[in-house]
């Protein structure tokens, strides 16, 4: 088993599991992570998803013994096949929040920007090392731009140095910090609060969050319109209300 998907009411945990290799990704690995994907856009009554690695490490990037044997278009398949796995992570309707604790690195590092939120160890590490070895990374660019700007996402990928948590929130990479020891503690208040919000405003929000990263503007009335709808949105502002008159 290369990963884990476990649902506790409203907060599903995905886990990779390959702590013996720092939860290198390998094709496996992406096989179960297209599996989970699969399950989580089904599940409508999950609103929250955390994506963490057994062990010492949230994931060490792409398992560097499966890339000797790739000619040019098998390398091509590969990463195109990773790069829809990342965008898989945004379509979901559930909010997503990258638990990193160790090292985030290549593929790691870009599996955690393909959340929406990241909270990490104090002693957590983040890089992107693939061009002292020779290459860019294959996937994850965009969103690696999106995410930090111009200037911090050329500092990680024409230096491949390793920063820690402090410089990754400085950057915009990390949105929490967690103390070291308290990772779970912090990501479960988190997404406690999270999962607390109508299911169709946090689906809604994320539907034009994706639309507008594609390019796709003005989605804004069309998901407003979709979230009032929905009978809890509705019981919500409801309650709201009554509690205004009798104030």
């Amino acid at each position: 088993m290369s990963a884990s998907l476990v649902v506790d009411g409203a907060v599903a945990r995905l886990t990779l599991e390959r702590p013996e290799a720092l939860n290198a990704l390998d094709q496996k690995m992406a096989e179960a992570l297209e599996v989970s994907l699969g399950r989580l856009d089904a599940m409508r009554d999950v609103a929250v998803l955390v994506v963490s690695g057994r062990g010492r490490a949230f994931c060490a990037g792409n398992d560097i013994t499966e890339m000797p044997d790739l000619d040019a278009r098998a390398a091509e398949v590969v990463s195109d096949r990773w790069q829809r796995i990342m965008d898989g992570f945004g379509r979901l309707p559930q909010v997503t929040i990258a638990a990193v604790r160790g090292y985030a690195l290549g593929g790691g590092c870009m599996l955690a920007l393909a959340q929406d939120l990241r909270v990490a160890e104090a002693s957590a590490q983040f890089g992107l090392p693939e061009i002292g070895l020779g290459f860019t990374p294959s996937y994850g660019i965009a969103r690696l731009f999106d995410v930090l700007g111009g200037a911090h996402a050329r500092d990680l990928l024409l230096t491949g140095r390793t920063i820690d948590t402090a410089v990754a929130l400085r950057m915009g990479l990390v949105s929490h910090v967690a103390e070291d020891g308290a990772l779970d503690e912090t990501v479960a208040t988190l997404a406690a609060h999270i999962a607390g919000h109508p299911r169709a405003a946090l689906a809604a929000t994320k539907a034009v969050i994706s639309e507008t990263r594609a390019g796709r503007p003005g989605g804004e009335a069309r998901a407003y319109a979709a979230a009032l709808r929905d009978p809890e949105t509705r019981a919500r502002l409801a309650a709201f209300l009554a509690r205004k008159k009798r104030s």
